[in-house]
């Protein structure tokens, strides 16, 4: 199941995408409260709307956004960087979120260095605290596709940590919707994908994880405890900006495009702001 959130007519809703069309659900309210109320599969209330007549918002707002730095080999590398020994966690603030089709932004006064990471997002669906790996995926509520687009100047050459570098505003897609766990049969079995402009930048799979997605929320949830609608990060894999001789980095008007396997991809224009 394809859950989206999506308005019509300046009403937001939550609601079924399948194909090219959207189908409206019982539940009307946000998905993250429907994951609270324990909700997987709610059903269609009779709407339908053709897909080229709504706008996606993000699916959906979480609690915090929790993140895996270097957790692809090829990534690490191509930065010069080590394999961590331990997931690398950082957080992005959730007033990064943006959906697809809305605008990448920044300040030159602030960044003139960003970058595009294409991840597989895990959405949480019930407190999780200190579970094993066997337990870790019966917490999933499914998946999404995230582009943690990151200031390099900011993060790597100016502030010596990673917050403000990861979490300006906009620089946190989210979307085209979220996959419900049952219909994704393995999620370290998914091609990932970042275009610029239509050329293809990464190309890669998520076989490749260091660390993989059950180990991540197990290893999490002893730090952190997880709700229902917080979402983790897992890595990006080789292909960013940073790590091209020379470096490349997005500018004013350029499109990026990033998507996962069975569950879809979003486009975001980039907007410098002059100041």
């Amino acid at each position: 199941m394809k859950i989206v959130t999506f308005t019509h007519r300046n009403r937001t809703r939550v609601g079924e995408l399948d194909g090219e069309t959207v189908y409206g659900l019982t539940w009307n309210d946000s998905t993250v409260n429907m994951i609270r109320s324990g909700i997987t599969k709610p059903g269609r209330n009779g709407e339908r709307f053709a897909l080229a007549d709504v706008t996606l918002e993000a699916p959906l707002r979480p609690g915090k956004i929790v993140a895996i730095g270097r957790n692809y080999a090829e990534h690490a590398a191509e930065t010069a960087s080590p394999l961590p020994e331990k997931p690398l966690i950082f957080a992005k603030f959730p007033s990064t979120v943006i959906g697809t089709g809305a605008e990448i932004t920044w300040r030159t006064s602030i960044t003139n260095e960003v970058d595009w990471e294409v991840e597989l997002a895990v959405v949480i669906g019930k407190k999780t605290r200190d579970v094993s790996e066997e337990e870790a995926t019966n917490c999933v509520f499914g998946y999404t596709v995230a582009n943690d687009v990151s200031a390099r100047d900011l993060q790597l050459r100016q502030d010596g940590q990673w917050t403000r570098g990861k979490s300006l505003d906009t620089f946190c897609p989210l979307g085209p919707c979220v996959v419900t766990r049952g219909d994704i049969a393995d999620p370290q079995n998914l091609s990932l994908k970042t275009s610029i402009n239509g050329e293809v930048v990464q190309n890669g799979s998520t076989s490749d994880m260091h660390f993989k997605v059950s180990y991540l929320i197990a290893y999490i949830s002893r730090m952190f405890t997880l709700y229902p609608g917080d979402i983790i990060l897992t890595g990006t894999p080789s292909g960013v900006g940073e790590g091209m001789n020379p470096k490349r980095f997005l500018k004013d008007g350029e499109e990026v495009t990033v998507s996962v396997e069975n569950i879809g991809s979003m486009t975001n224009r980039c907007r410098v702001i002059e100041d």
